[in-house]
């Protein structure tokens, strides 16, 4: 999959469990589009359920769908009592606190469960997954709690919210509104379901919480890189940068590959530009922040690409357990555990915090005129005007605090259910983190776009940028005017950051 380009327009997916793409879950978090099974997942579906139903006749004794959970698994469960323990597990199981998730990350938390259901590993009816189906498409959206997952077993506390609501409890939104999970049903013209065995434990078994949140930070990650790298050109321009450093040759004396995809794109953003020189004309070597774009930001397309590597292999994984094989054999493993994901996020969180930065950095650059040469704070009257000296505040305190949110998660782990599950991910806190320092690294690259336009715009310099900085300029602009006067920008800051997620126009 290419990292570097925008979601086509996508009205329909067909999920298999093999196939399901970032881009299409990023669509799918979107309004009006759908999704439905192809017809060999409803096979697989069907004939993984029919082997439960052999497993149950022959009285077979199965962890989840003849005993207890966790700790409780060596205690025998009745067949008259089997529906009563899947319902029992969601009501226990629903104990998440704190605010809601988005509702882009329940839409694609509802996805990617019903992905991973149809790859025919986990038992489940197909009218069980249909419903579930239908909650995407239909809209209606469980009300699901941020915190309260540990990442193993799997996201057991925020899928049981959402398969609450598949049972006609719990609560959802629908149409704006939020109601008791039934009520929602009945508006959208859906009926609760009643699970059977094994149903509610593949329902809440696996890993979509943390995979859900961690893909939308890792799509939103790659338009930072992008939207960074675009940073840096105009910022090089309002500042005579050196060229030099981003000479092919040069880079290729390292050739790490994401280095030298950086310095081809920084040449074909500066292409055409009369505000960039050569080394020794103005100086004989630029600050890091501005020289050493290619080797900062390379670094964290390495780290980028080889999360992609991983959300891809996760978002297409039967995360439950026990799974139900090919052969009949219903075995217990640890396919929920969230290290994989953890581990993902943790790295992702310090590729974003490294992103802003040096992003920072360059703000720093661009506003004192120490460093600048230019009017101090880009202000039209400095002193009577603060200009854009409280940009490089907020920026600062936005890198500050990725800083704390940088400590890696995975690193954690606290016992479960009586020492039963000793080790766990603290996957999805990952996750809730790297989303947040994405969302706080698009903004100072925001301002960094903010302050690079007002330098370029107080030196006239606009019929001086390459092609490429003129057209982000007229984009930008758009939104933020040349700033004339003192004026609060913290709203056309988060309208910039959240533009370079929603609007492709400014690539």
């Amino acid at each position: 999959m290419s990292i570097h380009t925008q979601t086509a327009a996508v009205q329909q997916v067909v999920l298999d469990g093999e196939s399901l793409t970032l881009e299409n879950l990023w669509a799918l978090t979107r309004e009006g589009v759908h999704c439905h099974l192809s017809q060999s997942a409803w096979q697989k579906v069907a004939d993984s359920r029919q082997r439960i139903e052999q497993v149950l006749a022959a009285g077979g004794r199965v962890y989840g769908v003849t005993t207890g959970f966790g700790k409780l698994s060596d205690v025998s469960i009745a067949a008259n009592d089997i529906r009563k323990l899947q319902i029992n597990l969601l009501r226990s199981h629903a104990m998440g606190v704190g605010k809601p998730w988005p509702t882009e990350v329940v839409r694609a938390m509802l996805v990617l469960r019903a992905n991973a259901l149809a790859k025919g590993y986990s038992g489940v009816r197909p009218e069980t997954l249909n419903l579930l189906l239908e909650l995407v498409n239909r809209h209606v959206h469980p009300e699901i709690p941020e915190k309260g997952s540990l990442g193993a077993s799997g996201d057991l506390v925020p899928l049981a919210h959402m398969a609450l609501v598949l049972v006609g409890e719990g609560q959802a939104e629908y149409q704006g509104v939020l109601m008791a999970g039934k009520e929602a049903l009945t508006a959208a013209g859906l009926q609760p379901v009643t699970l059977e065995a094994k149903e509610g434990l593949a329902l809440i078994n696996g890993t979509q919480a943390m995979t859900a949140v961690g893909a939308l930070a890792a799509y939103e990650a790659v338009q930072l890189g992008m939207a960074a790298e675009a940073a840096a050109s105009l910022t090089m321009e309002a500042l005579a940068g050196i060229i030099d450093a981003f000479d092919p040759e040069l880079l290729a004396t390292r050739p790490y590959p994401e280095q030298l995809q950086v310095g081809e794109r920084m040449r074909q953003n500066l292409a055409g530009s009369r505000r960039v020189t050569h080394q020794g004309e103005l100086r004989v070597q630029d600050a890091y922040s501005l020289r050493c774009v290619p080797q900062v930001h390379g670094a964290s397309w390495q780290t980028v690409r080889d999360v992609l590597k991983c959300l891809h292999v996760e978002l297409n994984s039967a995360t439950d357990n026990p799974l139900v094989l090919a052969d009949g054999r219903v075995l217990s493993g640890g396919q929920f555990h969230g290290e994989p994901v953890a581990l993902a996020m943790d790295q992702l969180k310090v590729a974003a915090a490294e992103w802003a930065s040096i992003s920072e950095r360059r703000v720093e650059r661009l506003v004192n005129p120490q460093l600048s040469g230019l009017p101090a704070f880009l202000a039209n009257h400095p002193g009577l005007e603060s200009g854009l000296m409280i940009v490089q505040y907020v920026a600062a305190a936005l890198v500050s605090e990725n800083k704390v949110l940088a400590h890696p998660a995975s690193v954690d782990s606290i016992p479960s259910s009586a020492n039963q599950e000793d080790h766990v991910s603290m996957g999805t806190i990952g996750a809730r983190q790297a989303r947040e320092i994405v969302h706080n690294a698009l903004r100072v690259v925001a301002i960094e776009w903010i302050a690079a336009a007002q330098a370029i715009w107080v030196q006239g310099a606009d019929d001086e940028v390459s092609p490429v900085s003129r057209r982000r300029l007229q984009w930008l602009r758009k939104m933020v005017p040349p700033i004339e006067q003192d004026t609060s920008l913290g709203d056309k800051i988060e309208q910039v950051a959240h533009a370079f997620v929603e609007d492709g126009d400014w690539r």
